[in-house]
C-alpha cells in the first residue's frame, strides 16, 4: 500500500496538505516550526494534525518494515504465492499482516508439529474435506509403530485441524470482532489478598466486570495495576457458544461421518488456541488505547503547567517548609541566580518565631525582595501564615508554589552542575523561587512524568510517553520563544533544530565572546549551520538588537518583507512596531506571493503589533481558607478556595489547602454531562469548591464545582 493512500484513510486533511507536510518532516523540519512558519504548504495546519501525520509515516515506515521481513521469511520456505504476497503487500495494518504470516511462523513444538511429524496431515486433510465416508477404516492406512490405534490416529490429526482453525484467516477477522465488541473483563479477588492494606484502594475491583469497549482508560488501568501487584485475577470472556457457531459457519461443517471430528477439533482450537491468543491481543488493543487516553491527559496537564503565568524577573525569597528540619530559604536576582541561603526554624520543635521574622525582615530589605514563594509540601499552611505575620517595610506578594519534582531536580546531575557548591536542600529551594519566575523555564530540567499531573504514568508505555512528553515541551518552548543569552542548557536544548549538541555549543560560545548581538551572529556557533538556523532562528530572541526584529516571532526570511512593509507605509521598521494604527490599514493582500499567504501576513502583522509579548496570562495572587489547614478541620457543606492541580479523565484535584487534594469528580463539575474535564476547568485555576464528603480513614475528600 502506498503512503498518501494509508494516511488519507485515517486523517481527514486535503491530499495538498498531507504530501506538503509529509515533505518537510522528511527534510528534518520540525513540528514547531511548520506549524508557525510554513502555513501556506500544509494550508495551515496545527500542531496536533501535523504531529498526527508525523506519526502515521513512523507507523507506515514500521509496516513497510515488517512486510519486508515477512515477505523474505516465507521466500525463504519457498511458501510465497502471487496471490500471498499481493494479500502482503495490500496491508494497511498491522494486525492483518501477522494473521497473513501466522501459518509460516516458526513455532516453537505443538500438538500439530508432532502429528506431522508422525504422518498425519493426509489423514486431516481428508478429514477436513468432510468427503471420507467411514473414517476409522481410513485412518488405519496410518498406523505405526508410534501410533497404535485409530482413536489416536483421528485424535491427533485432529489437532492438526484445530492449528489450521487457528490460522485461519477469516476465522481471524471473524472472532477478533467478536471479542471486540462482545468481550467481557472481569477481576476477582486473590484470597490470600483480602486484608492486605495496599488491596483496599482496590476495593470495588474484588468481584467485578463490564464490557471492554466501555470500560474507561483509568480504570482499565487501575484494574491491571491490581493484576500486577497480585491483587486481583483478571480475565476476558465472550459467548462460547456464539463463537462456536461463528467458527462452524466459516468452515461450512456438513453433515458427515467427519462432521463430529471437526467440531471437536473446533472447540479444542478455540479453547487451546484462539481464546488465549484474542484475549491477550483484544486485552492489549484495550491497554494501548487506555496509555494513548492517560498519555493525552497528562500530556495536556503537562502543557498548561508548562504554560502556568510567569511573575516575571522579580528578585525572589523562596521557603522551602519543613518543621523538625526547618524552612530551607534562598534569596534569588531577577534571574533566578542564587544570592543568599540559610535556615529558619519558626514551626515546632524549636519554635523560633521571633527570630525567623527578623530573619525574613531583614533579607526582604537587603535584598530588595518582590515577592516570597512558598513551595506546597509538608508545613506549607503553616509557613505561609508565618509569612503573612511579618510585618514588612513595604508591599511583598506571597505565592504557594506547586514543588512536584523539585526533590527530582534537586538530586539530578543538572543542579550538581549548576550548584556544585550547594547540597539537595538549597537546590531544591532555589527551583522553588525560580517556577515563580518562569515556570517553563525551570521545569524542563525536570523528567516531565516526574511532575505530578499525570495519570497511571509509570503504568503506560514508557517510549510512547516520552516521546509525547517531550514533543509537548518542545512545542511550549517554541510557542513562548527564548532569550538566546539568558537560557540555560536545558530550555535551549527544546528549541526547534537545536537539541542538546547545539544548545552547549551555545552556551560556550556566549561563554568565550559575551553575549549574542544579533541573529545572524548565530551563525557563528560552531555547528549551527543553515538548517539549524533555518528551524531555530525564529524561536530565539536577541535583546537589545540594532535590528528590533531579532526580538520577536519574526523570522528572518521574513524581514525583507517588513522592510517593504514599512517603507510603502513611509516609515522606519522601528517605528511601524507597536504601531497598531498603521499595521491595521496594511493591504496584505499586495504582499501575497506564491510561497507568502494571509495566514503568514497576519502573523506577521499580529507579531509587529506586540513584538515577542508572551502569550500566558498574568499570574494571580491565591489565598486558601485561614481556618483551614489539615482534613480533619474539614466539614461537609463547607464552600472554600481551591487551585487544580491535576486533571483526569475522570474529573480534577484541587488542593484546598489541606495535604491531601479533593476530587471533583466530573459528574459535579457541572450541571450538564460532559466528556471532556478540561472544557470546565484548567491546571492551576482558582475555584470556589463545595465539601460534599470527607473519609478521615482512607484520606479521601469529595468536592463539587455546583452549587
Amino acid at each position: 500500500m502506498e503512503l498518501l493512500p494509508y494516511i488519507k484513510a485515517k486523517i481527514a486533511v486535503p491530499e495538498r496538505s498531507i504530501l506538503n507536510t509529509l515533505s518537510l518532516l522528511k527534510e528534518d523540519a520540525t513540528i514547531p516550526f511548520i506549524a508557525r512558519y510554513r502555513k501556506e504548504a500544509t494550508g495551515n495546519l496545527d500542531e496536533v494534525e501535523i504531529e498526527k501525520i508525523s506519526d502515521l509515516l513512523k507507523s507506515y515506515d514500521d509496516l513497510e518494515k515488517r512486510k519486508k521481513s515477512i515477505i523474505k521469511s516465507i521466500e525463504d520456505q519457498e511458501a510465497l504465492t502471487d496471490s500471498l504476497l499481493a494479500k502482503i503487500q495490500k496491508s494497511d495494518s498491522m494486525v492483518e499482516l501477522e494473521d497473513l504470516y501466522l501459518p509460516y511462523k516458526k513455532k516453537r513444538r505443538t500438538k500439530a508439529e508432532a502429528a506431522r511429524e508422525a504422518g498425519l496431515e493426509p489423514l486431516a486433510k481428508i478429514m477436513m474435506s468432510q468427503n471420507g465416508d467411514n473414517l476409522e477404516q481410513v485412518a488405519k492406512r496410518f498406523l505405526s509403530k508410534e501410533i497404535k490405534a485409530t482413536a489416536d490416529a483421528l485424535e491427533r490429526s485432529q489437532h492438526i485441524i484445530a492449528e489450521w482453525i487457528s490460522e485461519n484467516t477469516i476465522v481471524r477477522q471473524k472472532l477478533r470482532r467478536l471479542f471486540q465488541n462482545s468481550a467481557e473483563i472481569a477481576s476477582k479477588l486473590v484470597k490470600s489478598e483480602k486484608d492486605a492494606p495496599s488491596a483496599q484502594k482496590y476495593k470495588q475491583y474484588f468481584d467485578w466486570s463490564e464490557p471492554l469497549k466501555r470500560i474507561p482508560s483509568h480504570r482499565l488501568l487501575a484494574i491491571l495495576r491490581a493484576e500486577s501487584e497480585g491483587i486481583l485475577k483478571v480475565k476476558l470472556e465472550i459467548d462460547m457458544k456464539e463463537a462456536l457457531r461463528l467458527i462452524n459457519n466459516v468452515l461450512h461443517v456438513k453433515n458427515t461421518s467427519a462432521s463430529m471430528y471437526i467440531i471437536d477439533a473446533i472447540e479444542d482450537s478455540y479453547k487451546r488456541l484462539l481464546k488465549p491468543s484474542f484475549s491477550n491481543e483484544v486485552l492489549s488493543e484495550a491497554k494501548n488505547k487506555a496509555d494513548e487516553d492517560a498519555i493525552q491527559v497528562f500530556a495536556e496537564n503537562l502543557e498548561q503547567l508548562l504554560l502556568a503565568p510567569p511573575l516575571g524577573n522579580k528578585r525572589i525569597l523562596a521557603l522551602d517548609p519543613g518543621f523538625k528540619s526547618g524552612c530551607k530559604l534562598v534569596c534569588l536576582d531577577e534571574n533566578g541566580m542564587l544570592l543568599h541561603n540559610e535556615t529558619i526554624y519558626p514551626h515546632p520543635p524549636q519554635k523560633e518565631m521571633t527570630l525567623a521574622i527578623k530573619k525574613i525582615r531583614s533579607l526582604v530589605n537587603a535584598y530588595n525582595i518582590e515577592a516570597i514563594s512558598i513551595g506546597n509540601g509538608t508545613a506549607s499552611r503553616e509557613t505561609e501564615q508565618f509569612i503573612k505575620k511579618v510585618p514588612f517595610n513595604k508591599e511583598v506578594e506571597v505565592y504557594v508554589v506547586n514543588e512536584a519534582g523539585a526533590s527530582i531536580y534537586s538530586a539530578s546531575k543538572i543542579a550538581r552542575d549548576e550548584f556544585p557548591n550547594y547540597d539537595i536542600t538549597v537546590r531544591g529551594a532555589v527551583s522553588i523561587g525560580r517556577r515563580l519566575i518562569d515556570p517553563l523555564a525551570e521545569l524542563v530540567k525536570i523528567d516531565a512524568k516526574s511532575i505530578g499531573v499525570g495519570q497511571y504514568q509509570h503504568d503506560v508505555d514508557q517510549t510512547k510517553l516520552k516521546n509525547k512528553l517531550d514533543l509537548v515541551v518542545m512545542n511550549c518552548v517554541n510557542r513562548i520563544g527564548i532569550n538566546v543569552n539568558s537560557a540555560s542548557k536545558e530550555l535551549l536544548s527544546y528549541v526547534s533544530g537545536i537539541g542538546p549538541v547545539l544548545a552547549e555549543n551555545i552556551i560556550s560560545y556566549r561563554s568565550e565572546n559575551g553575549s549574542i548581538k544579533s541573529r545572524k551572529e548565530l551563525l557563528k556557533v560552531p555547528r549551527l549551520g543553515a538548517k539549524a538556523y533555518e528551524q531555530s532562528a525564529g524561536f530565539l530572541r536577541i535583546k537589545n538588537s540594532k535590528n528590533p526584529l531579532d526580538d520577536s516571532a519574526v523570522h528572518p526570511e521574513r524581514y525583507e518583507l517588513v522592510n517593504k512593509i514599512a517603507k510603502d507605509r513611509g516609515t522606519a521598521i522601528n517605528e511601524i512596531i507597536g504601531n497598531r494604527a498603521v499595521l491595521q490599514n496594511v493591504p496584505l493582500e499586495n504582499y501575497v506571493q506564491e510561497d507568502l499567504g494571509l495566514p503568514t501576513l497576519k502573523d506577521i502583522i499580529k507579531e509587529l503589533e506586540k513584538p515577542g509579548l508572551d502569550p500566558r496570562s498574568k499570574i494571580k495572587v491565591f489565598q486558601f481558607d485561614e481556618n483551614i489547614s489539615s482534613i480533619s478541620d474539614l466539614r461537609t457543606g463547607m464552600k472554600l478556595p481551591g487551585i487544580v492541580n491535576n486533571i483526569t479523565n475522570f474529573g480534577c484535584f484541587v488542593d484546598i489547602g489541606v495535604k491531601e487534594s479533593g476530587l471533583i469528580h466530573i459528574s459535579k463539575l457541572a450541571n450538564e454531562y460532559i466528556s471532556d474535564v478540561n472544557s470546565i476547568v484548567k491546571l492551576g485555576q482558582h475555584l470556589m469548591v463545595t465539601v460534599l464528603e470527607v473519609d478521615l480513614d482512607l484520606k479521601r475528600i469529595q468536592l463539587s464545582l455546583i452549587d
